[in-house]
């Protein structure tokens, strides 16, 4: 039995949906101390219960809600979810973050993670209050919309219960399809959605009334609000209050790596109309997650007259990756797959695939019409047909890029790495941020090392071993600690909130004593145990597998001043080899023993040396 534990439970929630059963049991001591929780626990889970290479879609797959030691406490944006499994879209390990006041309803109910297992016989609603779980028919709110489904389920569970669901995507097993919850909350770009789906969970809900078991709370309280308050005055706050991440629009056309026309481009003519100052104009509020004194997502009002919650990633990829130039119709977009539960990121990748197909003739004996860049009215139409699988096209095209060009053709022109599309910026004259797509944990995702503004700083064009040693650096902090604490990464990102706070805050929650080594090491080994996974899961390794899309090598700026520029594999190479060595993996990203056995891995050996050359 685990002893009496600090800031963790110690205990997670295992739902067998097959026989309608659940049970808490503990988890090992050392994994909470050794993984922090969040994303660290969850592929800690996957690794020991998931059946290697099992198909995304078998009842046998988990689906894993974690949460960190920081999770839920009165400290700066720390109502986050972490949601993961093995992906649909991938076929690798695949999570996402999702504020939520799940989060901190699942911390009340004092739960590290919850794990579903099988798939129930009807459409379900799994009901949870602490550990008592209810398996409620869904079979009336199957085939809603995410925001009917919870505005349903608010009515009959109450304000205040945490609440995630899958949207119509979800429920047709479209592969980017995302955990929904309150109107614009997503997370699990990789297809965790769909997972939820294939399970036949419509909804889950939460209510917790234990309390928090903290160290020390008093001076948990009184850091938190250090740092509340520290976010309060930075320079940049009242700035980032007004525009948020959408000031970034204006940046990237500045700076050439605003994607247009499917990444072909980093300049798009039209940018003004989707910019940070056009949002500003068009703003009538902004929403949050809770805990949270520097909310991210603005609010405007769409060509149909409804409430769409933007951010840059949605407008880039959803504006000038498919050639729109009217934030309002790219507001509709974003609000529709929303509603729908579709990741806005992939399927901005995914109409900006199609596009450029079309233009080629490559769908022309799928599909007979033309696909033009800026249409948005047929954009509409193809967002309704993939997520209801309702036309031949749209049927391929839920399936994600790396799927369909096998269909269709055109997979040179597919931007995406280890099949997740990429992130919203254009990589051609961005080699560090390339190779921060190519070596993300869960696919061409910017979450974990936002590398592109300190690398357009500092020797933009080159490819030498600061860079790769920047790109690792990140990865530790935003991917490897924030993801697994389990805590918003914005408050230092956005506003320059000092990261010193953390190690404070993670010793009043835990009465643990992690100096900077000790969280970069458990970083580390996050990193490896989600590539030894991937290895697991696709039976073997090449670099090929960390290569950036093919056309940000081969096919050069046009436009801007930054024309004619593209990445050269060379360059890239030498790059990747240099994030290799300092990663402690082999020439071909495999982690060697040494590093295994350094991070504590030694039980990933047997498998790893079965289907690999392990050095």
């Amino acid at each position: 039995m685990v002893k009496k534990m600090k800031g963790w439970s110690g205990k997670l929630l295992w739902i067998n949906l097959s026989k309608n059963e659940a049970k808490v049991i503990d988890y090992p001591k050392e994994w909470a101390k050794e993984y922090l929780g969040g994303r660290g626990l969850a592929i800690r889970l996957l690794w020991e219960y998931n059946p290697p290479q099992i198909d995304p879609f078998s009842p046998e797959n988990l689906l894993v809600f974690s949460i960190g030691p920081l999770t839920g406490l009165p400290l700066p944006s720390s109502g986050k979810l972490q949601v993961a499994s093995k992906s649909p879209l991938t076929g690798g390990y695949g999570d996402g973050n999702i504020g939520t006041i799940f989060s901190v309803e699942m911390r009340k109910a004092g739960l590290d993670a919850i794990v579903f297992y099988g798939k129930s016989s009807k459409p379900v609603v799994v009901n949870i209050e602490n550990d008592k779980v209810l398996f409620e028919n869904a079979e009336d709110i199957w085939g809603l919309d995410s925001w009917e489904t919870e505005e349903k389920l608010r009515k009959k569970y109450g304000k205040f219960a945490g609440i995630v669901e899958i949207g119509t995507a979800g429920e047709r097993l479209v592969r980017f399809s995302t955990v929904m919850s309150q109107e614009g909350r997503s997370g699990g770009r990789p297809g965790i959605g769909a997972v939820m789906g294939s399970k036949m969970i419509k909804a889950v809900v939460i209510k917790g009334s234990r309390g928090f078991d903290l160290f020390n709370e008093k001076l948990l309280k009184i850091e938190g609000g250090r740092a509340f308050k520290e976010i309060r005055e930075k320079p940049n706050y009242n700035f980032w209050m007004r525009e948020g991440t959408m000031a970034t629009i204006e940046w990237a056309q500045e700076v050439s790596v605003l994607p247009t026309h499917n990444f072909s481009e980093g300049v798009f003519d039209g940018y003004e109309g989707i910019s940070g100052r056009t949002m500003e104009s068009m703003k009538i509020g902004q929403r949050g997650c809770p805990n949270c004194n520097m909310q991210c997502g603005n609010i405007i009002v769409d060509v149909d007259g409804k409430k769409s919650e933007l951010d840059y990633e949605n407008v880039a990829i959803l504006g000038s990756n498919i050639g729109l130039s009217s934030l309002k119709e790219v507001g509709t977009l974003n609000r529709i797959a929303d509603q729908y539960g579709l990741d806005t990121i992939s399927l901005g990748g995914v109409l900006g695939w199609v596009t450029e197909a079309s233009q080629k003739g490559l769908t022309r004996n799928i599909d007979g019409r033309k696909i033009e860049w800026g249409g948005f009215k047929t954009y509409k139409e193809l967002i309704h047909e993939l997520t209801f699988r309702e036309s031949e096209l749209g049927n391929v095209l839920a399936e994600g890029t790396s799927h369909a060009c096998e269909k269709i053709g055109g997979c040179e022109f597919v931007v995406n790495v280890k099949g997740l599309e990429t992130s919203a910026y254009d990589c051609h004259t961005a080699p560090g941020m390339a190779l921060a797509f190519s070596t993300s944990p869960i696919g061409a995702h910017h979450k974990d090392a936002w590398v592109i503004s300190w690398e357009v700083q500092n020797d933009r064009f080159s490819y030498g071993r600061e860079k790769a040693a920047k790109v690792i650096e990140l990865q530790r902090i935003r991917g490897g600690m924030f993801e697994s604490i389990t805590t918003c990464r914005l408050p230092w990102v956005e506003v320059g909130l000092s990261l010193e706070h953390y190690p404070l805050l993670l010793y009043y929650a835990t009465g643990v004593k992690y100096n900077w080594d000790d969280i970069y090491t458990i970083a580390d080994r996050i990193y490896a145990l989600i590539r030894a996974f991937w290895i697991r899961e696709y039976g073997g390794w090449n670099r090929d597998k960390d290569m950036p899309p093919e056309k940000w090598f081969k096919k050069p700026l046009t436009k801007g001043p930054l024309a004619g520029g593209k990445l050269s594999y060379d360059g890239y190479n030498n790059l990747l080899n240099h994030y290799y060595d300092i990663r402690g993996w082999d020439e071909n990203g495999v982690p060697t023993k040494e590093t295994l056995k350094k991070l504590g891995l030694e039980f990933t050996i047997p498998t790893l040396e079965k289907i690999t050359n392990l050095k």
